[in-house]
Protein backbone atom coordinates (compact mmCIF):
# COMPACT_ATOMS: atom_id res chain seq x y z
CA UNK A 1 0.00 0.00 0.00
CA UNK A 2 1.68 3.19 -1.09
CA UNK A 3 1.19 6.84 0.71
CA UNK A 4 -0.20 9.23 -1.99
CA UNK A 5 1.28 12.68 -2.17
CA UNK A 6 0.10 15.70 -0.29
CA UNK A 7 -0.24 16.93 -3.98
CA UNK A 8 -2.87 14.57 -5.38
CA UNK A 9 -4.27 13.73 -1.82
CA UNK A 10 -6.32 16.83 -1.59
CA UNK A 11 -7.10 17.09 -5.52
CA UNK A 12 -8.37 13.62 -5.36
CA UNK A 13 -11.04 13.35 -2.24
CA UNK A 14 -12.33 16.86 -3.32
CA UNK A 15 -13.11 16.10 -7.12
CA UNK A 16 -13.50 12.37 -7.44
CA UNK A 17 -14.89 11.73 -3.64
CA UNK A 18 -16.45 14.20 -3.06
CA UNK A 19 -18.40 14.40 -6.32
CA UNK A 20 -22.01 15.54 -4.49
CA UNK A 21 -20.73 18.45 -3.65
CA UNK A 22 -18.68 19.78 -7.44
CA UNK A 23 -20.77 18.86 -10.44
CA UNK A 24 -18.17 17.20 -13.09
CA UNK A 25 -16.47 18.22 -15.89
CA UNK A 26 -15.89 16.57 -19.16
CA UNK A 27 -12.55 15.69 -20.99
CA UNK A 28 -11.82 17.13 -23.85
CA UNK A 29 -9.22 17.04 -27.21
CA UNK A 30 -7.51 19.78 -28.64
CA UNK A 31 -7.57 17.65 -31.99
CA UNK A 32 -11.13 17.21 -31.36
CA UNK A 33 -11.91 16.85 -35.23
CA UNK A 34 -9.26 13.55 -34.85
CA UNK A 35 -12.35 11.91 -32.34
CA UNK A 36 -15.30 13.37 -33.88
CA UNK A 37 -17.77 10.87 -32.57
CA UNK A 38 -16.83 12.44 -28.77
CA UNK A 39 -17.32 16.38 -30.41
CA UNK A 40 -20.62 15.61 -32.00
CA UNK A 41 -23.20 12.38 -32.57
CA UNK A 42 -23.75 14.09 -36.02
CA UNK A 43 -20.03 13.35 -37.22
CA UNK A 44 -21.18 9.90 -36.83
CA UNK A 45 -20.23 8.43 -40.87
CA UNK A 46 -18.97 12.00 -41.73
CA UNK A 47 -16.08 11.38 -43.93
CA UNK A 48 -15.34 10.51 -47.53
CA UNK A 49 -14.80 6.75 -47.31
CA UNK A 50 -16.89 3.35 -46.31
CA UNK A 51 -15.49 3.42 -42.97
CA UNK A 52 -13.06 4.80 -40.60
CA UNK A 53 -11.30 3.54 -37.72
CA UNK A 54 -9.58 6.09 -34.98
CA UNK A 55 -7.20 6.16 -31.99
CA UNK A 56 -6.71 8.69 -29.96
CA UNK A 57 -4.07 9.40 -26.67
CA UNK A 58 -3.52 12.35 -24.50
CA UNK A 59 -1.44 12.57 -21.24
CA UNK A 60 -1.42 15.40 -18.80
CA UNK A 61 1.05 17.22 -16.17
CA UNK A 62 3.77 14.65 -17.07
CA UNK A 63 6.12 17.23 -15.82
CA UNK A 64 4.88 17.24 -12.03
CA UNK A 65 3.27 13.35 -12.07
CA UNK A 66 5.27 10.40 -11.70
CA UNK A 67 2.27 8.76 -13.59
CA UNK A 68 0.37 11.17 -15.62
CA UNK A 69 -3.28 11.33 -16.26
CA UNK A 70 -3.94 9.94 -19.44
CA UNK A 71 -6.74 9.29 -21.69
CA UNK A 72 -7.42 7.05 -24.09
CA UNK A 73 -10.13 6.76 -27.38
CA UNK A 74 -10.94 4.28 -30.00
CA UNK A 75 -13.81 4.48 -32.34
CA UNK A 76 -15.04 2.79 -35.82
CA UNK A 77 -17.57 3.88 -38.01
CA UNK A 78 -19.50 2.98 -40.69
CA UNK A 79 -21.45 5.03 -43.75
CA UNK A 80 -23.59 4.11 -46.34
CA UNK A 81 -25.77 5.27 -49.13
CA UNK A 82 -29.53 4.96 -48.56
CA UNK A 83 -31.56 2.52 -50.51
CA UNK A 84 -35.40 2.55 -50.29
CA UNK A 85 -37.19 -0.16 -52.98
CA UNK A 86 -33.70 -0.45 -54.44
CA UNK A 87 -33.50 3.07 -55.44
CA UNK A 88 -30.46 4.70 -54.30
CA UNK A 89 -30.91 8.01 -52.35
CA UNK A 90 -28.22 11.31 -52.43
CA UNK A 91 -28.64 10.85 -48.23
CA UNK A 92 -26.37 9.02 -46.11
CA UNK A 93 -26.47 6.93 -42.84
CA UNK A 94 -23.55 6.55 -40.56
CA UNK A 95 -23.24 4.20 -37.61
CA UNK A 96 -20.26 3.62 -35.18
CA UNK A 97 -18.81 2.51 -31.64
CA UNK A 98 -16.66 4.90 -29.60
CA UNK A 99 -14.61 3.60 -26.61
CA UNK A 100 -13.15 5.98 -23.91
CA UNK A 101 -10.96 5.26 -20.74
CA UNK A 102 -9.86 7.85 -18.35
CA UNK A 103 -7.40 6.98 -15.83
CA UNK A 104 -5.46 8.70 -12.81
CA UNK A 105 -2.87 5.94 -12.30
CA UNK A 106 -1.33 7.51 -8.90
CA UNK A 107 -4.98 7.58 -7.27
CA UNK A 108 -6.45 4.31 -9.03
CA UNK A 109 -9.22 6.22 -10.53
CA UNK A 110 -10.41 4.73 -14.06
CA UNK A 111 -13.19 5.60 -16.01
CA UNK A 112 -14.43 3.58 -18.92
CA UNK A 113 -17.34 4.08 -21.60
CA UNK A 114 -18.88 2.52 -24.65
CA UNK A 115 -20.91 4.77 -27.03
CA UNK A 116 -23.12 3.64 -30.21
CA UNK A 117 -23.97 6.31 -32.64
CA UNK A 118 -26.58 6.87 -34.87
CA UNK A 119 -26.55 10.04 -37.70
CA UNK A 120 -28.61 10.56 -40.93
CA UNK A 121 -26.90 12.62 -43.52
CA UNK A 122 -29.35 14.84 -45.36
CA UNK A 123 -28.30 15.75 -48.96
CA UNK A 124 -29.48 19.36 -49.42
CA UNK A 125 -28.45 19.57 -53.17
CA UNK A 126 -28.46 17.24 -56.57
CA UNK A 127 -24.54 17.89 -56.42
CA UNK A 128 -24.19 15.96 -52.74
CA UNK A 129 -21.80 18.74 -51.47
CA UNK A 130 -24.24 20.32 -48.72
CA UNK A 131 -25.59 18.15 -46.04
CA UNK A 132 -27.54 18.52 -43.19
CA UNK A 133 -26.83 15.93 -40.24
CA UNK A 134 -28.88 14.88 -37.15
CA UNK A 135 -26.75 12.30 -34.56
CA UNK A 136 -27.63 10.23 -31.56
CA UNK A 137 -25.45 8.79 -28.77
CA UNK A 138 -26.30 5.97 -26.25
CA UNK A 139 -23.77 4.93 -24.00
CA UNK A 140 -23.13 3.15 -20.46
CA UNK A 141 -19.99 4.60 -18.24
CA UNK A 142 -18.31 3.15 -15.42
CA UNK A 143 -15.98 4.23 -13.05
CA UNK A 144 -13.59 2.80 -10.48
CA UNK A 145 -11.45 3.76 -7.42
CA UNK A 146 -8.60 1.76 -6.41
CA UNK A 147 -8.75 2.32 -2.50
CA UNK A 148 -5.21 0.61 -2.14
CA UNK A 149 -3.75 3.42 -3.29
CA UNK A 150 -4.70 5.29 -0.23
CA UNK A 151 -3.23 5.88 3.18
CA UNK A 152 -4.80 7.54 6.07
CA UNK A 153 -3.53 9.01 9.63
CA UNK A 154 -4.73 6.10 11.65
CA UNK A 155 -3.32 3.52 9.96
CA UNK A 156 0.27 4.65 10.52
CA UNK A 157 2.04 1.97 13.52
CA UNK A 158 3.78 4.82 15.11
CA UNK A 159 6.96 3.70 13.52
CA UNK A 160 7.83 2.95 10.14
CA UNK A 161 4.31 2.73 7.96
CA UNK A 162 1.14 2.89 7.14
CA UNK A 163 -0.15 -0.99 8.28
CA UNK A 164 -2.67 -0.54 10.80
CA UNK A 165 -6.59 -1.18 9.61
CA UNK A 166 -8.58 1.66 9.16
CA UNK A 167 -11.64 3.71 10.25
CA UNK A 168 -12.62 5.56 7.43
CA UNK A 169 -16.25 5.36 6.31
CA UNK A 170 -15.28 5.53 2.43
CA UNK A 171 -18.27 5.08 -0.27
CA UNK A 172 -18.44 2.42 -2.94
CA UNK A 173 -15.48 2.22 -5.40
CA UNK A 174 -17.46 0.99 -8.18
CA UNK A 175 -20.70 2.10 -10.36
CA UNK A 176 -22.03 2.92 -13.87
CA UNK A 177 -24.54 5.01 -15.29
CA UNK A 178 -26.39 5.48 -18.52
CA UNK A 179 -25.90 8.97 -20.83
CA UNK A 180 -27.17 10.35 -24.09
CA UNK A 181 -25.97 13.10 -26.19
CA UNK A 182 -27.83 14.83 -29.79
CA UNK A 183 -26.13 16.39 -32.02
CA UNK A 184 -27.03 18.57 -35.74
CA UNK A 185 -23.90 19.37 -38.35
CA UNK A 186 -24.05 20.98 -41.19
CA UNK A 187 -21.34 20.43 -44.53
CA UNK A 188 -20.76 22.95 -47.66
CA UNK A 189 -18.23 21.33 -49.58
CA UNK A 190 -18.22 22.61 -53.16
CA UNK A 191 -15.79 21.38 -55.57
CA UNK A 192 -14.30 25.12 -56.11
CA UNK A 193 -14.29 27.82 -53.32
CA UNK A 194 -14.32 27.75 -49.65
CA UNK A 195 -16.02 24.75 -47.78
CA UNK A 196 -17.63 25.62 -44.30
CA UNK A 197 -18.90 22.86 -41.59
CA UNK A 198 -20.78 24.16 -38.27
CA UNK A 199 -22.51 21.65 -35.75
CA UNK A 200 -24.00 21.73 -32.51
CA UNK A 201 -24.49 19.14 -29.62
CA UNK A 202 -25.74 18.55 -26.72
CA UNK A 203 -24.26 15.74 -24.36
CA UNK A 204 -25.63 14.52 -21.19
CA UNK A 205 -29.30 14.75 -21.41
CA UNK A 206 -30.24 12.84 -18.91
CA UNK A 207 -27.98 14.56 -16.32
CA UNK A 208 -27.19 11.26 -14.94
CA UNK A 209 -25.93 10.54 -11.27
CA UNK A 210 -22.10 10.80 -11.16
CA UNK A 211 -21.04 10.78 -7.18
CA UNK A 212 -19.35 7.46 -5.24
CA UNK A 213 -21.35 8.70 -2.65
CA UNK A 214 -24.87 7.82 -2.30
CA UNK A 215 -27.23 10.42 -4.21
CA UNK A 216 -28.23 13.67 -1.67
CA UNK A 217 -30.07 16.55 -2.19
CA UNK A 218 -30.03 20.42 -1.31
CA UNK A 219 -32.46 22.35 0.53
CA UNK A 220 -34.26 23.00 -2.85
CA UNK A 221 -35.23 19.40 -3.10
CA UNK A 222 -32.10 19.15 -6.40
CA UNK A 223 -29.85 16.14 -6.70
CA UNK A 224 -26.37 17.99 -6.19
CA UNK A 225 -24.19 14.84 -7.52
CA UNK A 226 -25.34 14.87 -10.83
CA UNK A 227 -23.20 15.47 -14.29
CA UNK A 228 -24.17 18.77 -15.68
CA UNK A 229 -25.21 18.89 -19.39
CA UNK A 230 -22.44 20.19 -22.05
CA UNK A 231 -23.16 22.22 -24.64
CA UNK A 232 -20.83 22.35 -27.88
CA UNK A 233 -20.56 24.73 -31.17
CA UNK A 234 -17.84 24.39 -33.31
CA UNK A 235 -17.52 25.45 -36.33
CA UNK A 236 -14.57 25.76 -39.41
CA UNK A 237 -13.42 26.88 -42.92
CA UNK A 238 -11.45 25.24 -45.89
CA UNK A 239 -10.03 28.02 -48.04
CA UNK A 240 -8.08 27.54 -50.98
CA UNK A 241 -4.87 29.79 -51.42
CA UNK A 242 -3.92 27.77 -54.56
CA UNK A 243 -3.15 24.17 -55.79
CA UNK A 244 -1.54 23.36 -53.05
CA UNK A 245 -1.86 25.11 -49.42
CA UNK A 246 -5.49 25.26 -47.74
CA UNK A 247 -6.08 27.08 -44.99
CA UNK A 248 -8.23 25.65 -42.38
CA UNK A 249 -9.23 27.95 -39.88
CA UNK A 250 -11.40 26.54 -37.01
CA UNK A 251 -13.31 27.23 -33.44
CA UNK A 252 -15.10 25.47 -30.86
CA UNK A 253 -16.33 26.36 -27.66
CA UNK A 254 -18.22 24.28 -25.05
CA UNK A 255 -19.84 25.24 -21.80
CA UNK A 256 -21.15 22.75 -18.90
CA UNK A 257 -22.16 24.40 -15.47
CA UNK A 258 -19.73 27.09 -14.97
CA UNK A 259 -17.15 25.63 -17.01
CA UNK A 260 -16.41 27.58 -20.27
CA UNK A 261 -13.59 27.07 -22.50
CA UNK A 262 -12.65 28.14 -26.08
CA UNK A 263 -10.37 26.28 -28.71
CA UNK A 264 -9.72 28.88 -31.44
CA UNK A 265 -7.15 28.56 -34.02
CA UNK A 266 -6.01 27.24 -37.45
CA UNK A 267 -4.59 24.77 -39.24
CA UNK A 268 -2.55 24.93 -42.80
CA UNK A 269 -2.28 21.80 -45.19
CA UNK A 270 0.59 21.61 -47.66
CA UNK A 271 -0.50 19.20 -50.35
CA UNK A 272 3.36 17.37 -51.06
CA UNK A 273 2.21 14.64 -53.71
CA UNK A 274 -1.34 14.67 -55.29
CA UNK A 275 -0.58 10.75 -56.75
CA UNK A 276 -0.03 9.27 -52.98
CA UNK A 277 -2.63 11.90 -51.06
CA UNK A 278 0.55 12.99 -49.18
CA UNK A 279 0.04 16.19 -47.34
CA UNK A 280 1.59 17.90 -44.19
CA UNK A 281 -0.58 20.22 -41.47
CA UNK A 282 0.90 22.59 -39.21
CA UNK A 283 -1.04 24.36 -36.94
CA UNK A 284 -1.46 26.49 -33.76
CA UNK A 285 -4.65 27.62 -31.52
CA UNK A 286 -5.21 29.62 -28.35
CA UNK A 287 -7.68 28.56 -25.64
CA UNK A 288 -8.96 30.73 -23.16
CA UNK A 289 -11.29 29.79 -20.29
CA UNK A 290 -13.22 30.96 -17.02
CA UNK A 291 -11.43 30.65 -13.88
CA UNK A 292 -12.84 30.42 -10.58
CA UNK A 293 -13.20 33.94 -10.65
CA UNK A 294 -15.64 34.05 -13.55
CA UNK A 295 -13.08 35.55 -15.60
CA UNK A 296 -11.99 34.47 -19.27
CA UNK A 297 -7.97 34.12 -19.11
CA UNK A 298 -5.71 32.67 -21.84
CA UNK A 299 -5.45 28.39 -20.43
CA UNK A 300 -2.95 27.29 -23.22
CA UNK A 301 -1.11 28.00 -26.42
CA UNK A 302 -1.35 25.21 -28.76
CA UNK A 303 1.11 23.74 -31.46
CA UNK A 304 0.31 20.58 -34.06
CA UNK A 305 2.16 19.18 -37.06
CA UNK A 306 0.32 16.59 -39.01
CA UNK A 307 0.58 13.79 -42.33
CA UNK A 308 -1.34 12.40 -44.38
CA UNK A 309 -0.61 9.26 -46.70
CA UNK A 310 -3.08 7.68 -49.02
CA UNK A 311 -5.70 7.01 -46.46
CA UNK A 312 -4.21 6.96 -43.50
CA UNK A 313 -3.42 10.59 -41.24
CA UNK A 314 -1.22 11.07 -38.06
CA UNK A 315 -1.59 13.92 -36.12
CA UNK A 316 0.82 15.42 -32.72
CA UNK A 317 -0.02 18.49 -30.79
CA UNK A 318 0.84 19.96 -27.53
CA UNK A 319 -0.71 22.30 -25.01
CA UNK A 320 1.39 24.56 -23.46
CA UNK A 321 -0.12 26.00 -19.92
CA UNK A 322 0.12 29.54 -19.35
CA UNK A 323 -1.79 30.18 -17.08
CA UNK A 324 -1.70 29.67 -13.16
CA UNK A 325 -2.26 26.21 -13.08
CA UNK A 326 1.92 25.37 -12.34
CA UNK A 327 3.02 23.32 -9.89
CA UNK A 328 6.71 23.71 -8.28
CA UNK A 329 7.13 25.80 -11.02
CA UNK A 330 6.80 23.20 -13.64
CA UNK A 331 3.94 23.74 -16.48
CA UNK A 332 1.11 21.46 -16.67
CA UNK A 333 1.03 20.69 -19.91
CA UNK A 334 -0.87 17.80 -22.41
CA UNK A 335 0.71 15.90 -25.25
CA UNK A 336 -1.58 14.45 -27.74
CA UNK A 337 -1.65 11.80 -30.64
CA UNK A 338 -4.05 10.90 -33.23
CA UNK A 339 -4.27 8.14 -35.48
CA UNK A 340 -6.95 7.46 -38.20
CA UNK A 341 -7.22 4.98 -41.21
CA UNK A 342 -9.71 5.65 -43.88
CA UNK A 343 -10.90 2.30 -45.09
CA UNK A 344 -12.11 2.17 -49.65
CA UNK A 345 -11.62 5.93 -49.80
CA UNK A 346 -13.08 8.45 -52.38
CA UNK A 347 -11.64 11.56 -53.40
CA UNK A 348 -14.71 13.46 -53.14
CA UNK A 349 -16.58 15.60 -51.02
CA UNK A 350 -15.11 15.77 -47.50
CA UNK A 351 -18.16 15.96 -45.04
CA UNK A 352 -15.89 16.34 -42.00
CA UNK A 353 -12.50 17.84 -41.64
CA UNK A 354 -9.45 16.29 -40.58
CA UNK A 355 -7.47 17.09 -37.09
Amino acid sequence: MSKISAFLLPATLVLLLQSNLLLGQDQHFTQYYASPMTLNPALTGAFSGTYRMSLIYRDQWRNALTQPFATYSAAIDYRAQLKVKKKVLKDNVGVGVLFYNDRVPQTGFYHNQINVAAAYHKSLNYRKNEFLTFGLQWGLNQRNFDYENFSFDDQFNGTNGYTLPGRENLPRNNFAFGDMAIGLHYTSAPDQGIGLYAGVAMHHILEPEISFYQAEENFLGIKTNRLRRKYTAHAGLKIPLGERVQMLPRVLAYSQGPHLAVNAGSNFRFLVSEINGAAVHLGAWVRPAKDEQNIMRIDALIGMVGFEYQSFLVGFSYDATVSYWTTAGRRTGAFELSLAYLGAFENETVLCPKF
